[in-house]
């Protein structure tokens, strides 16, 4: 009988299965229908690893690549954790739906480029994949880095002024904030603590001063772009640009994700809940993240573009997870790192129907979708459920994540970061169910050709419904199984 193949095999096959993906695409750059049956495939080989590794790190390994020796005590290396283990799951299996989703959609628009966007798409996951198993800061910020210059021309795929200016303040905010920031914190944290290896407990605790533990904080907090906390967030809702599939990419598969998994891993392995808590820092830059959570959304509040609102509204909920890691407890620990999950799945659908009333109706302003719901109904219904999770009422995901975000809220014994949780879900609300509720039963505004009693049903490409449907159910599903994730988020050692 052949023997099952090892999880560090596993590993390794993940980690270069993308890039794979990305050498072969060009190939068939004349036969679209090949060439994006070779991104499926290359999708779908990537989630059957992860899940594999997933097997085997819910059974108490930690797979792992010893990699290359780079300094002393610098290796390019990569250990899987519970932490990392559900960020690649999120990663990979929303990779599949997005690619799916990508084939209507720029098949419907016609796109230009669209080899070197499946190719670029196929980097970003790789680079996000390297940022999930990286055993250290080091291998986790090449591939950070890798990630930003991936997306870029994805970012800047339609070239036109806009395009590019807004790839321009992409790229100046989230590798200027590396650079600048991130870079020398990294260096820093080798230079007190001896190591870059990520460690249960953290690396820099009674090894460095109250004062430079935190001026670290305030560099990593500010230097990790990706985050997108206020004030350097104003690189995500420029991003919109981009064809909706990239904002789906942006918002809920990798680039944001990727900020707030790094913050988390930072705070957890490198300093240690032990350490923030004892850190005056951490609370101001922890009311710093609520002040994100809340102006985040009453700037949602005031846009009519509707991929606009829902940037703004991926500033907010970036900084449940921000304030989950720097609320310094357990259960804080829990839900911000639920919240990594279950806003990718809400907000995807948000996207991916965005996109869908682009294709179908082309219509992009809020102002111009009552009435649009009686064409089509299939889309509004899954933005409602999208919605409805990102707001945390039940029976959907997301209310598991700010369910726990509350409870460690109270561990910290920080009443205002419970209130400003609480508000957030009623802005949530204003700025997000009625569009679907107004899409159903309002009146389509004057001169609109919007009728749903005499247009019928007109929705989007199969492919398009199919992706939104599917993240959509995957929502409600997220509320009555979430026991394995948490199982997981559980297992993330803190001390």
């Amino acid at each position: 009988m052949t023997p099952p193949v090892s999880p560090a095999t596993l590993l390794l096959a993940a980690l270069v299965i993308p890039y794979v993906g990305a050498a072969l695409i060009p190939l068939f750059h004349r036969r679209p229908n090949i060439r994006e049956a070779v991104t499926l495939v290359t999708a779908a080989l990537l989630f059957l690893c992860v899940v594999g590794i997933a097997d085997a790190v819910f059974a108490g390994a930690r797979p792992e690549l010893a990699g290359i020796s780079i300094l002393p005590r610098i290796a390019f290396s990569f250990r899987v954790e519970p932490l990392g283990m559900l960020f690649a799951l999120v990663a990979s299996s929303l990779w599949i739906l997005n690619s799916i989703y990508s084939i209507g959609y720029m098949r419907a628009h016609d796109e230009p480029r669209q080899t070197s966007y499946y190719v670029c798409f196929a980097i970003a996951l790789g680079s996000t994949i390297g940022i999930a198993f990286a055993a250290n800061l080091f291998t986790l910020f090449l591939f950070y880095e890798a990630l930003t210059l991936s997306t870029y021309p994805l970012v800047t795929h339609d070239r036109d002024a806009e395009a590019m200016r807004s790839g321009r303040v992409y790229l100046l905010l989230l590798l200027g904030t590396s650079m600048v920031l991130f870079l020398p914190a990294i260096v820093a944290t080798w230079a007190i603590a001896g190591t870059l290896d990520f460690a249960p407990g953290g690396i820099l605790a009674g090894k460095a001063s109250d004062a430079t533990v935190a001026a670290l904080l305030v560099l990593y907090v500010f230097g990790i772009g990706k985050a997108a906390v206020m004030p350097v967030h104003s690189w995500l809702p420029a991003a919109m640009v981009a064809p909706t599939p990239v904002s789906a990419l942006l918002h809920a598969v990798a680039v944001v994700k990727a900020g707030v998994f790094t913050m988390m891993k930072v705070m957890v392995y490198v300093f240690g809940i032990d350490l923030l808590r004892q850190t005056t820092m951490s609370e101001v830059l922890l009311y710093i993240a609520a002040f994100t959570v809340v102006a985040a959304s009453l700037i949602a509040m005031a846009q009519d573009n509707l991929k606009r609102r829902l940037a703004y509204s991926t500033v907010s909920q970036l900084s449940y997870i921000v304030a989950g890691a720097l609320l310094a407890s357990q259960l804080g620990v829990v839900g911000g790192s639920l919240q990594i999950a279950m806003h990718a799945v809400g907000k995807i659908t948000l996207f991916f129907c965005a996109g869908a009333i682009y294709v179908a109706a082309h219509k992009t302003e809020v102002s111009e979708l009552p009435g649009l719901g009686r064409t089509m109904p299939i889309t509004f219904a899954a933005f409602l459920v999208g919605a409805l999770s990102i707001v945390g009422l039940p029976p959907f995901g997301g209310l598991w994540s700010k369910w726990f975000l509350v409870l460690g809220a109270l561990q910290a014994h920080q009443i205002a970061i419970v209130a400003v949780l609480m508000l957030s879900s009623l802005l949530n609300i204003a700025y997000l169910v009625p569009i679907p509720l107004r899409a159903f039963f309002g009146k389509p505004p004057a001169g609109s050709n919007t009728n749903g009693d005499e247009s019928g049903i007109q929705e989007a490409p199969l492919p398009c419904l199919i992706a939104l449907t599917a993240t959509a159910v995957g929502c409600v599903l997220l509320f009555f199984f979430a026991e394995p994730l948490y199982a997981l988020v559980s297992a993330i050692p803190l001390r």
